[in-house]
């Protein structure tokens, strides 16, 4: 569900208890475990960790206006979803993720391709999530992405 809010105080105001708490955690575990050189922002109705065009000039192929997305957090319909591009475009991060999310014994992961959805927000396992958002720093996936979708 996109939002038309355009700053992340007022998204966060914008949803409902539970999930405004559990996007909260969300945050402050990719905020304390990411490396230097992402920012916060918001992008594509989301909360969204980009390279910035400081970092990164050319910004994202589809659109250079906006910065290289990486990490986004969303309120969706159904589920709390966070989309994270290193899993999509590098193997050994999905089945390091997968392996780490079945030692968390939340349930089967709910994805997508670069999407984790958690319909139920007892169940996000956020030491697992910080974890992860610590595992490429922002120069890794500029040459990920570099590699894979620059031309």
């Amino acid at each position: 569900m996109k939002t038309k809010e355009t700053t992340v105080a007022d998204y966060l105001e914008s949803l409902p208890e539970d999930r405004k708490k559990a996007i909260n955690q969300i945050r402050s575990v990719i905020k304390k475990n990411m490396p230097a050189g992402f920012e916060e922002c918001m992008q594509f109705g989301m909360i969204g960790y980009s390279v910035p065009h400081k970092k990164y000039p050319k910004g994202y192929h589809c659109n250079p206006k906006e910065p290289l997305p990486f990490i986004s957090v969303a309120s969706q319909k159904n589920f709390v979803a966070i989309y994270h591009m290193g899993l999509y475009t590098t193997p050994k991060l999905m089945e390091w993720f997968l392996e780490a999310y079945e030692k968390a014994d939340v349930g089967k992961p709910d994805m997508g391709k670069s999407c984790i959805r958690f319909k139920k927000v007892e169940k996000i396992p956020f030491d697992l999530i910080g974890k992860l958002a610590s595992k490429m720093s922002a120069d890794e996936w500029i040459a990920t992405y570099e590699k894979l979708y620059v031309k």
